[in-house]
């Protein structure tokens, strides 16, 4: 199982890791989920900056993105390899 851990490459950027630890190697599926996190990223950055804008604490901010992350739950189980 995967370490749940972030992994760059120099060439490529973020490492996609598949339940088993392996790497995603599809590269439409690849492309998706970097345009997914370039997506999320852009969005998290103006939503931070909107609450510094009103006042808001960032720490707190932080704690409550990640407390939302963590909190995420899906319908569909992983697909084993």
């Amino acid at each position: 199982m995967g370490s749940g851990r972030t992994i760059l490459d120099e060439a490529n950027g973020l490492v996609w890791l598949k339940p088993s630890g392996s790497p995603v190697s599809c590269v439409e599926k690849i492309k998706v989920l970097n345009e997914n996190y370039a997506e999320l990223k852009a969005l998290a950055h103006d939503a931070l900056e909107d609450a510094l804008l009103m006042g808001c604490s960032t720490d707190q901010f932080r704690q409550i993105l990640h407390d939302m992350v963590d909190g995420l739950t899906s319908s569909i189980t992983e697909i084993p390899e």
